[in-house]
């Protein structure tokens, strides 16, 4: 018998897995928890399934690595425009000194593949289960889509990682390989999401749930991001990815909002410029970010830490030109509130704070956010098609030229003309930056295109050889994280990435 102190942590989970979570759903002799041995038959239960696979998708935004913490800040570390007052070890993220035992790796890691186990259970066991054929369909939709949201974040962060599309029963099984990024694009990711794109998935659902709009978003930014590095994909790649996210902006029923402060209001989640958001609700599934993004100790909020974990850098916020209402007071950043519990002295902070995540009622009254964590909204699936299809056309044409138009007109700028393909891809790639800035976008376009936004001479440098503000230069090995050391520790299959 294998000696199972060399099991990776992960995927002894996949083998011994349990869903307690779904157990409130159980009418027919509850045992305590859904298994892969478990007789499960009716419709409910095949919801439930479905239900699970959604639940790692909080690794996106959750407490983690210590005071201050979240997953989120992970990727804004990385890319050298964020920082955190008192976020413990965040410094090694912004001074490229992090490790396969530095916070966040080993969690992004375990999150991501959990999910992907929650995902081969599920698609499973609905299949087994008698019921309606297009209702089965849809939930297996559901499911495919979400394999392939774990399999996309984590072949762009690890790069070469195990295929595992069926729930794990022989312990021979559990020291996998990696398989190529490519593989993992062409056999899960890929077909995961034509097989949701087949189904007849709603096209919006304000539950939170997927949709086929989020299955277009989604598609969109695989094929993108297939076209570019590190596969390479080619032209007819970004011709892909532009069909979706066109798709996206003419069927309808996604609209920008016209304030930015909309989407800070509870009220409007999962509804007009959001496609898809991981959910949370105040009192049963806080939004940790409100509380992680706050100014450290400025007492300005009823949280009874003000975390200071995420905080953009003066020299990114001074980045965006003269004039641009993304950055003026309680846009996207603010430098001032009034101090807690009072309405006339107001606080000065000195330096900006991040207003994305900023719940008001939470702030100054619940200590308990209510905001979603945003997947896709429209304007990113507009910048989008402007970039694809400017790749796949050798221009811009006016669609994609109009689309950039209303990224700028909203931020109060003037438009654009007729531009170059390099000259309107990095007005595109410019806009991504400034609009979608610490959402967790930065980073990955900075791995899929090999370009950095210089935030002092404001142009396109190559990631390779890229000089933070922080004063430190991107090399190969910051391309991919590191595997984690209790992977590599437990898995003798499992080959390191370079540099760690």
């Amino acid at each position: 018998m294998k000696n199972t102190k060399h099991i990776p942590h992960i995927l002894l989970f996949m083998l011994l897995f349990g869903l307690g979570s779904c157990t409130k759903f159980l009418d027919e002799n509850p045992t305590g928890s859904l298994t892969p041995s478990s007789s499960v038959t009716s419709p409910e239960i095949a919801r439930a399934f479905a239900n699970s696979a959604y639940s790692e998708l909080t690794t996106l935004d959750q407490g983690s690595g210590g005071y201050g913490g979240n997953t989120a800040e992970l990727m804004e570390f990385m890319s050298g425009k964020a920082f955190g007052n008192a976020q413990t070890e965040s410094f090694r993220f912004y001074n490229l000194t992090y490790d396969a035992q530095s916070f966040y790796i080993d969690t992004w890691w375990q999150g991501l593949f959990y999910g992907v186990a929650n995902c081969n259970l599920a698609l499973q066991k609905i299949a087994d289960i008698p019921m309606d054929t297009a209702t089965k369909a849809n939930l297996l939709a559901e499911v495919h889509t979400l394999r392939a949201f774990y399999y996309f974040y984590l072949v762009r962060m690890y790069g070469d990682v195990p295929i595992i599309t069926d729930v794990v029963s022989d312990l021979n099984n559990v020291n996998p390989q990696r398989n190529p990024v490519k593989d993992v694009y062409d056999q899960v990711i890929i077909p995961d999401l034509l097989t949701a794109e087949a189904s007849t998935l709603p096209w919006q659902d304000n539950t939170g749930k997927v949709s086929m709009g989020a299955v277009k978003s989604l598609l969109a930014d695989v094929y993108l991001t297939y076209a570019g590095y590190p596969v390479q994909g080619g032209d007819q790649y970004y011709a892909e990815s532009a069909k979706r996210s066109k798709e996206v902006m003419d069927n309808g029923g996604f609209i920008l909002f016209p304030e930015y402060t909309d989407m800070i209001q509870p009220a409007n989640k999962n509804k007009g410029e959001f496609i898809w958001q991981v959910q949370f609700a105040a009192g049963l599934s806080d939004n940790d970010l409100t509380a992680k993004a706050l100014p450290q100790y400025q007492d300005i909020a009823v949280y009874s830490d003000e975390f200071g974990g995420l905080v953009p850098t003066t020299q990114f916020v001074k980045s965006y030109p003269d004039g641009d209402k993304r950055v003026q007071e309680r846009q996207f950043y603010y430098t001032k509130y009034p101090r807690n519990g009072t309405t006339t002295d107001t606080v000065v902070l000195g330096g900006y704070y991040i207003y994305k995540w900023f719940d008001v009622s939470a702030v100054t009254n619940t200590a308990h956010s209510d905001l979603n964590y945003t997947i896709y909204r429209l304007a990113d699936v507009m910048l989008m098609y402007a970039e694809a299809s400017n790749r796949a056309e050798g221009s811009p044409n006016a669609t994609a030229i109009a689309a950039v138009n209303a990224i700028r007109q909203r931020a109060k700028l003037p438009p654009i003309s007729a531009m170059s393909q390099d000259e309107f891809e990095k007005e595109v790639w410019t806009q991504r930056y400034l609009e979608l800035a610490y959402e967790g976008k930065i980073w990955f376009d900075m791995l899929r295109t090999r370009k950095v936004r210089n935030d002092i001479t404001k142009q396109f440098d190559d990631f390779v050889g890229h000089t933070t503000v922080w004063g430190k230069t991107f090399t190969q090995n910051q391309l991919l994280f590191p595997i984690p050391l209790r992977e590599i520790n437990n898995n003798p299959n499992l080959v390191q990435n370079p540099g760690f």
